[in-house]
């Protein structure tokens, strides 16, 4: 049994000895049409050229490759015997000098579980598709590399395809001649986001322009797919969000073209490969579907677009910083959508399905921190979930309202400017974001992202005899009492809406806080500790606030106000605080004139 896993510390000795110069990939797809081979895998020819430096010479090292065979592995001009130095997941490279050329002659298999190169064969027409997939650790089924992200390196690729078939790559198309599609080099790039998409695609175009920017913008699917194919509505989102990343973080999109994908039998949303990304297809809609499709297939568009800069300009060292990534790119896909598209009520979604998945993840005993120990690949394959996902989104939030919004875009610019085309750890974000808000983020980060578990939050009001607020404080639980940056609500029935008249934030922190600017106001029908959802907390109500949601929860006007009540009251059922019979009430008398109830985890 070949040893497919790599282990941390075997990536941090090979980053240590080497450094790569570039690939030359090579791929003849041709295979991929006709009769198959039989019982065998189907396969086709990649031939990896590698160029690398050690920084010891004469010391030994491996390269990644999973194959069913390999013809001929080259070594600096000496041939290797295969059977020698390839035990079907590494090949063994003896003997580096300092500077290295490695040449691979392999057979790679054609994929039909979505890992390396997939192969789908069309029912409708019979036509042949395939695509490239790799995260975490998958670009060795399709060519020879070291597959760790921190070995970044610019790409060639040159790729042989069958007649009449479209090519795509990471750059840009620099001829076609006899069927051979030859590609542009990359920027330096990690093995896992570069991609190869080819097949007879039914493919449109677009370019996005403003302040001498210029991006070529294409957009595909399967033929049989083509009438169903809104590509206006895909380059309407998608030059939305270049225009609010251009605005905002100051570092032009720097990839070249940009390229999205939709392609068939994927086992993801959507990945960031940069000029091409992947989708799932079923975001090309056959019939009608409702504004929440619509939203979702936005907010995956400009949750991969954010990778562009999270994770594919700037990407971690190794997957114990995945949320440097996922965590960005989920929490902008939100952002982005409420400020830039038609979307303005994203965060709405966010509260009532993203936090949803994440309370209900941060509660299992399989919950972790958001920075995890990632041992090994094995162990990386695992931390794609809620945690990685939807809380550190919802605890980004918090971050860019502890921070300061423009402290923490500042930041942002100042990130990719000085890690561009390089690798990071926690504490490279964390020292930015410290220059340009001036708070202690180390500390923020061991109560975040270091640790588990949800605080619940309280409010605590006393009146005086006239009805007035002489004192409101909020109560915080939890096994780590963490710093929150939080809004106070004020609601009171007018006119028979639940509408809000005084707002405080406050920095919460400690077991009890008394939030300051609502003293002297009027009682309130409803307090709302966090209001506008700036953290990331099981919310809970004194009992005055709870009789009042009891009788007028569809009363509530602001749709993110009422989210975060359905919310609140779904987690005291779930904790036992709420009998079970009053949320069933509560939802059989006012479920009907909202459009979402918590408790659906979306899957990503």
């Amino acid at each position: 049994m070949p040893l497919e896993n790599l282990t941390r510390e075997e990536a941090r000795e090979r980053a240590a000895l080497l450094s790569v110069d570039g690939y030359e990939v090579a791929l003849d797809l041709r295979s991929a049409v006709g009769e198959g081979g039989g019982e065998e895998p189907r396969t086709f020819r990649s031939v990896t050229t590698l160029r690398f430096t050690c920084a010891a010479p004469g010391a030994d090292s491996f390269a990644d490759l999973i194959a069913p065979s390999v013809h001929s592995v080259v070594l600096n001009g000496r041939e290797l015997d295969p059977a020698e130095v390839f035990d079907g997941a590494r090949i063994t490279l003896p003997g580096l000098a300092e500077q290295n050329t490695l040449v691979v002659d392999a057979r790679c298999a054609y994929s039909r579980t979505g890992e390396g190169m997939h192969r789908f064969v069309d029912p409708e027409d019979g036509e042949v598709y395939l695509y490239t997939q790799y995260e975490p650790a998958d670009a060795r089924r399709v060519f020879a590399n070291f597959e760790q992200p921190d070995l970044k390196a610019p790409y060639r690729f040159t790729v042989t395809a069958p007649e009449g078939w479209s090519v795509w790559g990471n750059g840009a198309e620099e001829s076609r001649e006899g069927g051979v599609w030859r590609f542009a080099g990359t920027a330096p790039i990690s093995t896992y986001i570069t991609c190869v998409v080819a097949g007879p695609y039914h493919h449109v175009t677009d370019v996005y322009r403003r302040d001498g920017i210029e991006i070529p913008l294409g957009a595909m699917c399967r033929r049989s797919l083509a009438r169903h194919f809104d590509a206006d509505d895909v380059f309407l989102i998608t030059k939305q969000g270049f225009d609010f990343f251009h605005d905002n973080f100051d570092y032009p999109y720097p990839f070249g073209k940009y390229d999205q994908a939709f392609v068939p039998e994927y086992n993801l949303g959507a990945m960031e490969n940069p000029g091409l990304v992947t989708f799932r297809e079923e975001y090309v809609y056959r019939g009608k579907v409702t504004r929440a499709a619509y939203e979702r297939r936005a907010n995956v568009i400009l949750h991969e677009m954010a990778h562009m800069w999270f994770g594919d300009l700037v990407t971690m060292v190794w997957w114990d910083d995945l949320w440097l990534k996922e965590s960005f790119a989920d929490f902008m896909g939100s952002f982005v959508l409420a400020e830039a598209t038609r979307f303005t009520d994203s965060w709405v979604t966010f509260a009532n399905s993203r936090k949803s998945w994440a309370y209900r993840a941060d509660q299992l005993p399989s919950t972790h921190p958001i920075t995890a120990d990632i041992r090994d690949l094995e162990d990386a394959k695992l931390n794609f979930d809620g945690i990685t996902y939807a809380k550190g989104a919802a605890v980004l939030k918090q971050l860019v309202a502890y921070a300061g919004r423009e402290a923490f875009f500042e930041g942002a610019r100042r990130y990719f400017k000085r890690h561009a085309y390089g690798n990071t750890r926690l504490e490279d974000l964390l020292a930015v974001l410290e220059e340009t808000s001036g708070r202690d983020m180390r500390a923020w980060s061991r109560s975040w992202l270091e640790t588990t578990g949800v605080n619940a939050l309280t409010p605590l009001v006393t009146c005086d005899a006239e009805g007035r607020i002489t004192e409101l404080a909020v109560e915080q639980d939890g096994e780590v009492l963490r710093p929150h940056r939080a809004a106070v609500g004020l609601y009171r029935l007018d006119g028979g809406e639940l509408v809000r008249y005084a707002r405080a934030e406050a920095d919460v922190t400690g077991a009890r806080t008394v939030v300051a600017g609502l003293a002297g106001e009027r009682r309130p029908d409803l307090v709302l500790v966090n209001d506008d959802d700036l953290t990331y907390c099981k919310i809970r109500f004194d009992e005055r606030s709870l009789e009042t949601l009891r009788g007028h929860l569809g009363a509530l006007s602001d749709p993110l106000a009422r989210a975060l009540c359905w919310s609140a009251l779904w987690n005291m059922t779930r904790d036992a605080l709420m009998p079970a019979r009053d949320f069933v009430a509560a939802a059989a008398a006012f479920a009907g004139r909202h459009q979402r109830v918590p408790g659906h985890v979306p899957q990503r």
